[in-house]
């Protein structure tokens, strides 16, 4: 179900209108005053949003406790110009940025890229993201190859997490319940959570915290018949996979005049539940009976993290900073024969097969020279990765075989302030690859504070991205197929421009902010399967792609006493080419979409309410057909339907703050799959219409979280 466009539409025009042709009035400070974000994605140091180089977006902790979000896939979901990718059967959820997956993006903990499957830092499973210690979530949009290096095309999200308290003692505990769909129980259906944080000040010099979280989802059946129905009839399982997961982490803090020094260690535990549809009768027609069995499988994640950062002023007044990360992950599997009415096991096997260990480290050094309008900052990154993914490579019993890579950059930009207005950033990195030699990436970042609340910032760069584990090592060849890896590819190469003009306006008591951004990115060299031999028929990845995109997006930002409301909407076009196809399409194909946040809060009665609405326009992409007269392959456009996405919470807190409860809904248009037209362009073969799906429904949900801090 969707909102309808023209209506959407009609509200955006008339908000914008209302905020172009309100009359603008000086503001009074000893009415209003603004206190900015503080943000430090890519700054040399902590700096408020106005003063910062980039135009970051802020996720602060009010919004995620707000709508009681469990994991990151739940606050990115209503983000213009991105989309969470889920997939229900490996209980994965991905995302997609101005067009391009989650290869093409950096997600970072405290700037250290996490670990994931087959890489650091980017296809980060979303979902294995825990929320309990965050502090806020920024999001840097636009190449950022100077700062992070390789994968950041797209820009980077960095998760901030807490740091320090201000009482002596801290303990937070919750408990959260939520149906998935209509599908509740207390053990059996649902979601159920709970978690326990704990922090305390030793002293001025010395903090530390710890944290538990589990979080048990039983699985969505959407008519499937679970885990003990014996029938072949394809309706054993589940339509999302059931999977419980365990978050444990400690963080110490040591902080003295001039210096300090940060220890985290991470322990994630997953593990998902997959129930296979085919059913083996097992008759015994000498006794006349049946024992039905299946073939089930349990995928076990454990990773372990381990961070130590410091950072300090040296006596020269220079600041430096550095940070050392060792991180591992391994993904198991348990393949046994279930007998469903005996819930007996047979011919079990386990097997590891992904595994990651990586080791991680940079470092800057800034305010070398004492000039309040002149700064540079030089830097190192060192990474080192290796490890196996079997599944990546074709089947789960191939053998494991390790590959390891290793990068050391040094990088270096300076930044002048010609003005109290203008300033610029010019970036330098310098890379080297164990497998793919020396890169080069720059970017110049510029803003200008304009007259009359304007703000003025542009960001150039480049980035690059190297091939992924399948890309390199897949291999499934028999008698009908061959479709195999490369270890000659070459990374992508990543350009971006992005430009935004942000507007400030206060006027009687109403603070007002609009946002106009314009971007563009081109990557050349894009990897794809392609056909490199015909007879026999042989498939390979081969660097043949070519990735544009053009982008469009406003965001409005109203603020009246306890009323905040966020109104935005973005036209992005995206074309893709493919250099070997005669029949290749390389229009700009384009998505709108809309977004909104409100929110009120009630003081009298201590209570707050928000509203969440992304409506996600129709998105088209070219895709193969079949062939045409000539052999050559034809394409034709498919076309996800339009849909919305709409949250709903309230948020009530007692006894003085110690209780903090919060009811709310997602999904509230009940979105499970979403139509895909796959038309046809009269080829000697037509595709079909299927189902993309995309949530498990609308569901409730109830949090209650205790504080207790002296």
């Amino acid at each position: 179900m969707s909102l309808n466009k023209n209506n959407i539409c009609i509200y955006f025009l008339f908000f914008l209108s209302y905020t172009v042709c309100a009359q603008e009035h000086k503001k009074d400070s000893t009415k209003i005053e603004k206190l900015e974000e503080v943000v430090i994605t890519g700054q040399y140091s902590p700096s408020s949003i106005k003063k910062s180089i980039y135009n970051v977006t802020v996720i602060n902790q009010k919004q995620i406790q707000q709508i009681a979000a469990n994991n990151l896939a739940d606050i990115l979901n209503f983000n213009l110009n991105l989309n969470i990718i889920p997939n229900g059967q490996t209980g994965r959820s991905t995302v997609s940025f101005f067009g391009l997956d989650s290869q093409y993006l950096n997600i970072l903990v405290d700037n250290v890229p996490l670990v994931s499957d087959n890489g650091l830092g980017n296809s980060i499973d979303l979902t294995q993201i825990n929320l309990d210690d965050i502090e806020r979530i920024e999001i840097v949009e636009g190449a950022m190859g100077v700062e992070f290096g390789a994968n950041a095309v797209t820009g980077v999200i960095n998760i901030i997490t807490k740091k320090s308290i201000d009482e002596e003692w801290k303990i937070q505990t919750s408990i959260q319940e939520e149906t998935v769909s209509n599908e509740y129980e207390l053990f059996d259906q649902g979601r159920h959570i709970q978690s326990l944080n704990l922090g305390h000040n030793f002293n001025k010099k010395w903090f530390a915290r710890i944290g538990f979280n589990r979080n048990d989802f039983a699985g969505f059946f959407n008519d499937r018949q679970g885990r003990d129905y014996f029938e072949n009839d394809g309706l054993r399982g589940y339509e999302w996979l059931p999977k419980d997961q365990l978050t444990t982490n400690a963080f110490i803090n040591f902080k003295a005049k001039n210096f300090q020094l940060n220890y985290k260690f991470e322990y994630y535990n997953e593990n998902v539940y997959f129930y296979d549809a085919a059913v083996r009768a097992n008759i015994d027609t000498q006794n006349q009976t049946s024992n039905p069995s299946a073939t089930d499988r349990i995928f076990t994640t454990n990773r372990f993290v381990n961070n130590i950062s410091l950072d300090g002023t040296l006596n020269s007044g220079a600041n430096y900073s550095a940070t050392f990360s060792y991180q591992q992950q391994e993904r198991d599997i348990n393949e046994f024969n279930y007998f469903i009415l005996t819930q007996e096991r047979s011919n079990e096997t386990d097997e590891t097969y992904q595994s990651s260990k990586a080791f991680f480290s940079n470092g800057t050094v800034d305010n070398l020279i004492k000039d309040k309008d002149y700064d540079f900052q030089i830097g190192y990154e060192t990474r080192y990765i290796e490890g196996f993914d079997t599944q990546a490579s074709g089947d789960v019993t191939q053998f494991n075989e390790t590959r390891n890579q290793s990068n050391f950059a040094v990088f270096s930009s300076s930044e002048v302030k010609l003005n109290d207005k203008f300033s610029f950033r010019p970036g330098v990195r310098y890379e080297y690859n164990s497998l793919y030699n020396s890169k080069l990436t720059g970017a110049l970042n510029v803003r200008y504070l304009m007259e009359k609340g304007f703000e003025l910032r542009a960001n150039i760069g480049s980035s690059y991205r190297v091939p992924n584990f399948e890309e390199l090592y897949y291999y499934f060849v028999d008698s009908n197929h061959d479709v195999r890896g490369n270890e000659n590819l070459d990374p992508e190469n990543g350009f971006s421009t992005f430009v935004n003009l942000k507007k400030r306006s206060w006027f009687k008591g109403v603070s007002l902010i609009n946002n106009l951004k314009v971007s563009y990115i081109d990557v050349s060299d894009r990897i794809d399967l392609a056909v490199v031999n015909s007879t026999p028929l042989q498939f390979q990845f081969i660097n043949i792609d070519k990735f544009r995109q053009l982008g469009f997006t406003l965001d409005n930002s109203l603020r009246l006493n306890n009323l905040t409301l966020n109104l935005g909407a973005a036209l992005q076009g995206i074309s893709r080419i493919n250099n070997t196809e005669v029949n290749a399409e390389d229009d700009f194909l384009y998505n709108f979409q809309v977004n909104s946040r409100a929110s009120y809060r009630f003081d009298k009665i201590n209570t707050s309410v928000a509203l969440l609405l992304k409506y996600n326009g129709e998105q088209q992409n070219y895709i193969a057909s079949g062939t045409d007269d000539n052999g050559n392959t034809a394409f034709s456009k498919a076309t996800v339907e339009a849909y919305s996405w709409l949250d709903f919470s309230v948020r009530k807190v007692f006894l003085d703050d110690k209780l903090d409860i919060t009811l709310g809904s997602r999904n509230l248009f009940d979105v499970t799959n979403v139509n895909v037209n796959n038309g046809s362009n009269g080829g000697t073969h037509s595709a079909n219409n299927s189902n993309l799906l995309l949530g498990y429904g609308r569901s409730f949900y109830l949090k209650a979280m205790y504080n207790l801090n002296f």
